[in-house]
């Protein structure tokens, strides 16, 4: 295993869509997931695709520690899982507003608008299909990695970016966003 270097914002790896993966359990996209989980770990991270390694390919690893679930029903934390070319759809049109930061720009965080509740599906490392309906925190993650497949980052789905701030300023300084998301923002 490996720690890999992290792709930051500016590098085009991050801008332009990944390929999707031939073959799910094929020993490369192992060792490619195992490297990545090293990577995460060490960087603090709680999600991380392959082009922020400097690998254009369909390929996630995330995890939910019980730590950042929200309480509320079927928001429930999630062990360390692998999903090979995910395709996500929103359930319903409801969102939320949460902060989010990001191993690939780092020292900053943002809130950001995402999807409650989504489905998406995939492979793991055998090959066999995922399936899953994911909310709050898990939804948010998948949506966040996700996006970076697709080459966007989350200072584009920003919707006010007044809520956009320094990691350690945030946390001398908390901004309470139930008034920005009841103003219809989102």
């Amino acid at each position: 295993m490996s720690i890999l270097k992290l792709a930051r914002m500016g590098n085009p790896v991050l801008r332009m869509p990944a390929r999707p993966v031939d073959d799910p359990s094929a020993p490369e996209i192992r060792a490619l997931v195992s490297d990545m989980v090293e990577t995460m770990v060490d960087a603090g991270g709680i999600g991380l695709e392959a082009p922020q390694v400097h690998v254009p390919l369909r390929v996630i690893v995330f995890c939910v520690p019980a730590a950042r679930v929200s309480g509320n029903p079927g928001d429930m934390p999630v062990d360390l899982t692998a999903i090979v070319n995910p395709v996500l759809d929103p359930e319903g049109g409801e969102k939320e507003l949460d902060w989010e930061g990001c191993l690939s720009i780092p020292g900053l965080r943002g809130a950001v608008p995402r999807f409650k509740t989504i489905r998406y599906a995939g492979f793991d490392l055998n090959g066999e299909r995922i399936e899953c309906v994911a909310t709050g925190f898990h939804a948010r993650v998948m949506q966040h990695e996700a996006d970076h497949l697709d080459g966007v980052i989350y200072l584009e789905r920003m919707t006010d970016m007044r809520l956009l701030a320094f990691t350690e300023e945030a946390a001398r300084f908390p901004i309470d966003l139930t008034a920005y998301a009841a103003d219809g923002r989102l």
